[in-house]
């Protein structure tokens, strides 16, 4: 990885995702020190109706010979990344872009779409929608079954958003940076039990990019490049009435693969970067890539050791929580393990070498845990 940006991002009615894409190309470009003409892969799905990289390329003055537009969520991106070293690797592309933007926020506001993600039922979510669960009320329900199996608490999941609350403090960027309390959470109103409005992530316009491209070329651009040394991908279910079991995330199994494949243990990570749409999907997260044991995360997480400073940072950025989440957060995961790789995060863990990246898609459906490293 050579290049990361972000377009603006927050509330930006005066642009279209499209724009913000252009935007956060640009920028990324600028940041790795290539120019356009070098991107040759482009990854990228997302808003556009219909055969969306194509419409992206004709948008970006692009005609790149690799084009990857799999769709499986926030996950997307952490695997469009195992996707693109797999296409540099085999010279089907020389430079990739990986970029996204949407706009959220504005487009609930301007009524262009629902608040909800549920969608239309037709094939297996006519047997789900009729009783009427919405995005929020699926992870609801794997947060009622965890407190149920485990004895989990809602203070216990308030203290995740406590903990990424304070590391975007740090962040000029982020949307939201006062500090808070888990009485704060707790006294939030409750938008599907027990899950409170803190317990939820952020919606919001934005749009990000990150580029890639082969180890030669890496070593001559503008700064010192981060390297991909793990990348693993599971899927679970598409439907929550298939999902095998409400605790356990897809990432219990890409994520023993990812860290084997980058040689690395627990002890060694000093980064980590969770998709977190909500409090329970960091929980389930730390479980299932063995931070702590199934059923352990709320005490895990309890002391504090998320912050920036504490003993296993984590979203220092903020979050989707706390800075920003735009539709689909997956790419920015990476975007601040970069910046903490090369010294550059607002919330800098001292020496960071070693950074672990775990998106989800659909609901709790699918995983990609990718492993980065400053050498």
């Amino acid at each position: 990885m050579v290049g990361v940006a972000e377009s603006d991002f927050g509330t930006v009615p005066d642009k279209t995702a499209f724009e913000l894409q252009a935007q956060a190309a640009t920028r990324a470009i600028t940041d790795a020190g290539v120019v356009k003409d070098d991107i040759d892969g482009l990854f990228s799905c997302g808003h556009a109706d219909g055969l969306h990289v194509l419409q992206l390329a004709e948008y970006l003055g692009l005609q790149p010979r690799f084009l990857d537009s799999t769709l499986v969520g926030g996950s997307s991106w952490e695997t469009f990344v195992e996707h693109a070293v797999l296409a540099l690797e085999a010279g089907r592309c020389s430079t990739a872009l990986l970029v996204y933007a949407s706009t959220a926020k504005s487009d609930v506001k301007r009524r262009y779409r629902s608040s909800d993600a549920t969608f239309m039922p037709s094939g297996i979510n006519q047997y789900e929608v009729p009783f009427g669960p919405t995005l929020i009320s699926k992870y609801a329900m794997v947060a009622q079954r965890h407190m149920y199996q485990y004895g989990t608490t809602s203070e216990q999941l308030a203290a995740i958003a406590v903990a990424t609350r304070k590391n975007a403090s740090r962040n000029p960027n982020a949307v939201m940076r006062d500090p808070i309390s888990v009485d704060d959470v707790m006294a939030s109103r409750m938008v599907a039990d027990p899950l409170h409005l803190l317990d939820c992530c952020l919606r919001t316009d934005g749009g990000g990019a990150i580029i890639l491209t082969t180890a030669e070329r890496a070593r001559s651009l503008r700064k010192p490049p981060v390297w991909v040394i793990g990348a693993a991908s599971a899927e679970s279910h598409y439907s929550m009435a298939q999902m095998e079991d409400m605790t356990i995330s897809p990432c219990a199994r890409s994520g023993p693969k990812a860290f084997a494949e980058a040689g690395i243990s627990h002890k060694d990570v000093d980064v980590l970067q969770i998709y977190d749409a909500f409090t329970i999907m960091v929980l389930l997260s730390l479980e299932g890539l063995g931070f702590c044991k199934p059923g352990e995360g709320g005490p895990f997480v309890e002391d504090g050791k998320l912050t920036w400073d504490g003993a296993l940072p984590m979203n220092t950025d903020g979050g989707g929580l706390s800075s920003n989440h735009p539709g689909m957060r997956g790419l920015f995961l990476m975007i601040e393990a970069v910046r903490q790789l090369r010294r550059e995060s607002t919330a800098q863990v001292p020496d960071a070498k070693v950074a672990v990246c775990n998106a989800t898609g659909g609901f709790m459906s699918h995983c990609s845990t990718i492993v980065l490293a400053r050498d």
